[in-house]
């Protein structure tokens, strides 16, 4: 049996490591540094930390992070087992000791006999074995130059521009409509927001005033194209810019007062299912606390609970709808199996739990997926097989990606909120337990 090769020792990497090895696979595992540093890395060690000490929330009862760090533990998580043991006190949060998490991620790994470690930069493999690429957010450029020559042009990027999601059922409706500019369609793909002259007014001294995230210094060559500008970039052009732009109201006629707005902010369908809505054209490097507020002035969302919020920065991924199959193989060359944020998850935990799965599916290529209604199976399926591939942006483990709960109680009632979060959990939790009982030893 040739052994498994991993290209990368961050988070996905190093789970996908043990997961192989724990079971008695052989792995060889690439990493070019500290040969080759990234501009954020600093360290030997594997599963560096670069942005934040926060694995965020731990709270696994109404809270999708959280859910996905219990998850990761009942599979006996490396990472989620070291970053127990390396906590520090953050409130509700779990943050850890960055250097000793590292540190302990790296002993476990070498203490291994059958962990085989190169210390190089790796080209993209031209044999038939198998191989786990999870190389992250910070590509090689050879190996990125490379993924793209392989996957297309169009199927790998090199920066987020993402615009806000938005919870389809946190939309005040008395102020939008579901309509296509010039009723294009079947008239569902798009969810208009309107604002009156004032409103429009109102949001765009607003936008221009908020505050904004700077560049890292590695991240200050990053570009803005003009097809996807910051939308407070668009503004400082000119007050009107939006209102000719993402935001025109041409196509379009309120139904709630029979004409045509004078701004309009259209959501679009993220997911198949309609649960997520994209704020068209969005994209923004405003602060989350900014985003927030500025957002909610817009009549419609006045009460929008969000999914994921808007940024821009370097990244490297690809559009996985298109180019991985359901276990997270390349269709081009079904040996190669990626992992981590490359694969189009966001964050620490996401780019760990494909990870997981990535070592999980290697070691038993039979495996069935875990259950949609898990927030391992919800992530899964989204960067697969439920995003849209056109607009294919890094996402975040939220409610949203899962299918949906009981919108009412047995007494016909609204189920709102943290009770609603907690159907999930819940139905999630019990999914898990007979997948993991069937299939992780």
């Amino acid at each position: 049996m040739h052994a498994i090769t991993i290209i990368g020792a961050g988070l996905a990497g190093s789970e996908a490591a043990y997961q192989l090895l724990k079971r008695g696979f052989s792995v060889r595992l690439v990493e070019m540094r500290p040969d080759k540093m990234t501009p954020a890395h600093t360290t030997k060690w594997f599963g560096e930390l670069v942005c934040s000490n926060s694995l965020r929330s731990d709270d696994n009862a109404s809270n999708a992070v959280g859910l996905l760090h219990d998850e990761l533990r009942r599979c006996d998580s490396l990472i989620m087992r070291c970053a127990d043991a390396c906590a520090v006190p953050a409130g509700g949060a779990l943050a850890v000791n960055r250097e000793d998490f590292a540190r302990m991620i790296t002993e476990t790994l070498t203490a291994f006999d059958t962990l085989t470690l190169e210390t190089r930069e790796a080209d993209l493999p031209t044999d038939d074995t198998p191989y786990i690429i999870a190389t992250g957010p910070l590509t090689s450029d050879k190996m990125a130059a490379d993924l793209q020559r392989l996957t297309g042009e169009q199927s790998l990027h090199f920066f987020d521009a993402v615009a806000p999601i938005v919870f389809a059922d946190s939309v005040d409706m008395a102020h939008a409509w579901y309509q296509s500019r010039y009723d294009k369609g079947d008239g569902t793909d798009y969810l208009n927001c309107a604002l009156t002259k004032q409103e429009y007014g109102d949001f765009i001294d607003a936008l221009l005033a908020g505050a904004r995230v700077a560049f890292r210094d590695w991240e200050k060559d990053t570009p803005y194209f003009e097809g996807c500008l910051p939308v407070e970039v668009m503004a400082e052009r000119g007050r009107d810019t939006l209102r000719f732009g993402p935001m025109k109201p041409v196509g379009l006629t309120n139904p709630h007062e029979g004409r045509r707005p004078y701004a309009v902010v259209q959501l679009r369908k993220e997911n198949r299912a309609g649960t997520l809505m994209n704020m068209v054209g969005f994209q923004t490097k405003m602060t989350y606390g900014a985003q927030k507020e500025v957002f909610r002035m817009i009549p419609a969302l006045r009460h929008a609970e969000f999914a994921r919020l808007g940024g821009i920065h370097r990244n490297t991924f690809v559009c996985g709808p298109k180019v991985l199959d359901a276990r997270l193989t390349l269709r081009k060359r079904p040996n190669i199996r990626l992992a981590g944020q490359l694969t189009g998850c966001e964050g620490y935990v996401e780019s760990t739990a494909v990870g997981l799965l990535a070592g999980l599916f290697s070691a038993s290529p039979a495996m069935p997926a875990p259950p949609r209604e898990t927030a391992l199976g919800a992530m899964l399926t989204h960067i697969t097989q439920e995003a849209n591939a056109d607009t294919f942006q890094p996402m975040n483990i939220n409610f949203g990606l899962f299918p949906e709960v009981a919108a009412l109680d047995p007494a016909g009632k609204k189920i709102r909120g943290a009770d609603r979060k907690k159907l999930y959990t819940a139905r999630a939790k019990d999914a898990l337990r007979r997948w993991v009982e069937k299939n992780v030893q």
